[in-house]
């Protein structure tokens, strides 16, 4: 019996870890300058073991914290609009929130986004709960590839 047990935890070890919750990957904050009154976080999320979905984030850094995304209009503009029912994330899939594209929006900052300071930021999901992160600021990070015309 001794024996089986030790076989099953051997085993177990050497499975490896499950990851269970959705896990936060490479964040980063910006604002357009020292007076802005708004600023976005981008991340990629990568997917825990069952499908999830990002309802909401929260932070003490702005009065308003809100899921955005841009979309284009007919007359070819982009424009920043509310997810109100979230952002789906895959089980083992990646979700990447990016200028241009979905993102964390901050409305109302209490305090200017300062070079290398870290935002807490709460991301509340459907299923893994509340995950709070710190998200570090930085004004000078140039996206890989941007398919917006403009930054926030």
């Amino acid at each position: 019996m001794l024996r089986s047990l030790y076989i099953a935890a051997f085993c177990a070890i050497l499975s490896g870890p499950v990851m269970a919750n959705p896990m936060i990957m490479d964040p980063y904050a910006r604002s357009s300058g020292p007076t802005a009154r708004a600023g976005a976080a981008f991340f990629m999320i990568h997917g825990g073991e069952t499908a999830d979905r990002l309802l909401d984030a929260r932070s003490e850094a702005a009065k308003r914290v809100e899921l955005h995304t841009h979309i284009m209009t007919q007359d070819g503009l982009a424009k920043m609009v509310r997810l109100k029912d979230g952002i789906e994330i895959p089980a083992g899939g990646m979700v990447r929130l990016e200028r241009g594209g979905m993102h964390v929006m901050f409305m109302g900052l209490t305090a200017p986004f300062e070079q290398g300071m870290p935002i807490t930021v709460t991301l509340v999901f459907e299923h893994a709960g509340e995950i709070e992160v710190q998200i570090p600021v930085d004004q000078e990070r140039r996206p890989a590839v941007s398919n917006a015309s403009h930054d926030h």
